[in-house]
Protein backbone atom coordinates (compact mmCIF):
# COMPACT_ATOMS: atom_id res chain seq x y z
CA UNK A 1 0.00 0.00 0.00
CA UNK A 2 1.37 3.41 -0.95
CA UNK A 3 0.38 6.69 0.71
CA UNK A 4 0.86 10.10 -0.89
CA UNK A 5 2.12 11.69 2.32
CA UNK A 6 3.48 10.85 5.75
CA UNK A 7 1.17 8.76 7.93
CA UNK A 8 2.18 8.87 11.59
CA UNK A 9 2.23 5.52 13.37
CA UNK A 10 -1.12 4.81 15.04
CA UNK A 11 -3.08 7.03 12.63
CA UNK A 12 -6.50 6.04 11.41
CA UNK A 13 -6.74 6.02 7.63
CA UNK A 14 -9.68 5.58 5.32
CA UNK A 15 -9.51 3.77 2.01
CA UNK A 16 -11.53 5.34 -0.77
CA UNK A 17 -12.63 4.22 -4.18
CA UNK A 18 -12.92 6.72 -7.00
CA UNK A 19 -15.56 6.91 -9.69
CA UNK A 20 -15.15 8.98 -12.86
CA UNK A 21 -18.78 10.12 -12.68
CA UNK A 22 -18.40 11.28 -9.07
CA UNK A 23 -15.18 13.16 -9.89
CA UNK A 24 -16.91 14.95 -12.78
CA UNK A 25 -19.92 15.76 -10.59
CA UNK A 26 -17.55 17.12 -7.94
CA UNK A 27 -15.96 19.49 -10.46
CA UNK A 28 -19.42 20.77 -11.41
CA UNK A 29 -20.34 21.24 -7.74
CA UNK A 30 -17.14 23.20 -7.05
CA UNK A 31 -17.80 25.50 -10.00
CA UNK A 32 -21.43 25.94 -9.00
CA UNK A 33 -20.34 26.99 -5.49
CA UNK A 34 -17.97 29.50 -7.05
CA UNK A 35 -20.68 30.88 -9.34
CA UNK A 36 -22.90 31.74 -6.37
CA UNK A 37 -20.51 34.62 -5.54
CA UNK A 38 -20.66 36.33 -8.94
CA UNK A 39 -23.19 38.05 -11.16
CA UNK A 40 -23.80 36.02 -14.34
CA UNK A 41 -23.03 39.11 -16.47
CA UNK A 42 -19.66 39.57 -14.75
CA UNK A 43 -16.68 38.09 -16.63
CA UNK A 44 -14.54 35.87 -14.41
CA UNK A 45 -11.30 33.98 -14.64
CA UNK A 46 -11.13 30.59 -12.95
CA UNK A 47 -7.91 28.75 -12.22
CA UNK A 48 -8.41 24.97 -11.95
CA UNK A 49 -5.72 22.91 -10.24
CA UNK A 50 -6.50 19.22 -10.56
CA UNK A 51 -4.48 16.42 -9.00
CA UNK A 52 -2.79 14.09 -11.45
CA UNK A 53 -4.39 11.25 -9.45
CA UNK A 54 -7.78 12.37 -10.77
CA UNK A 55 -6.39 12.23 -14.28
CA UNK A 56 -5.35 8.63 -13.74
CA UNK A 57 -8.92 7.76 -12.74
CA UNK A 58 -10.62 9.83 -15.45
CA UNK A 59 -8.30 8.70 -18.28
CA UNK A 60 -9.94 9.72 -21.59
CA UNK A 61 -12.74 11.51 -19.69
CA UNK A 62 -10.54 14.37 -18.40
CA UNK A 63 -12.24 16.80 -20.79
CA UNK A 64 -15.58 16.02 -19.15
CA UNK A 65 -14.27 17.28 -15.79
CA UNK A 66 -13.35 20.63 -17.35
CA UNK A 67 -16.58 20.85 -19.37
CA UNK A 68 -18.62 20.19 -16.23
CA UNK A 69 -16.80 23.00 -14.44
CA UNK A 70 -17.08 25.55 -17.26
CA UNK A 71 -20.79 24.76 -17.70
CA UNK A 72 -21.41 25.85 -14.10
CA UNK A 73 -19.32 29.05 -14.16
CA UNK A 74 -20.81 32.40 -15.23
CA UNK A 75 -21.28 32.54 -19.03
CA UNK A 76 -18.49 35.09 -19.61
CA UNK A 77 -15.89 33.01 -17.74
CA UNK A 78 -12.50 31.86 -18.89
CA UNK A 79 -10.99 28.70 -17.41
CA UNK A 80 -7.30 27.88 -17.25
CA UNK A 81 -5.51 25.27 -15.23
CA UNK A 82 -2.97 22.55 -14.80
CA UNK A 83 -2.38 19.20 -13.12
CA UNK A 84 -0.45 19.00 -9.86
CA UNK A 85 0.79 16.31 -7.52
CA UNK A 86 -1.51 17.30 -4.63
CA UNK A 87 -2.89 20.61 -3.48
CA UNK A 88 -2.24 22.70 -0.38
CA UNK A 89 -5.23 24.38 1.16
CA UNK A 90 -6.46 25.37 4.62
CA UNK A 91 -8.88 23.08 6.40
CA UNK A 92 -11.83 24.29 8.45
CA UNK A 93 -9.52 24.94 11.39
CA UNK A 94 -7.30 27.20 9.28
CA UNK A 95 -4.23 24.92 9.20
CA UNK A 96 -2.87 24.41 5.69
CA UNK A 97 -2.68 20.73 4.73
CA UNK A 98 -2.00 18.56 1.70
CA UNK A 99 -5.14 17.48 -0.14
CA UNK A 100 -4.73 14.58 -2.52
CA UNK A 101 -6.82 13.81 -5.62
CA UNK A 102 -8.76 17.05 -5.41
CA UNK A 103 -9.60 19.75 -7.89
CA UNK A 104 -9.52 23.30 -6.60
CA UNK A 105 -11.05 26.29 -8.35
CA UNK A 106 -10.04 29.87 -7.70
CA UNK A 107 -12.36 32.32 -9.41
CA UNK A 108 -11.45 36.00 -9.85
CA UNK A 109 -13.45 38.97 -11.08
CA UNK A 110 -13.16 42.75 -11.05
CA UNK A 111 -15.04 44.45 -8.23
Amino acid sequence: MTFAGDVPEGSTVQLMRASADRLIDGAATAASSSRAHFDDAQPTLSLAVSCVGRRLVLRERTDEELEAAIDELPPASALIGFYSYGELSPLTGGKCELHNQTMTLTTLAEA
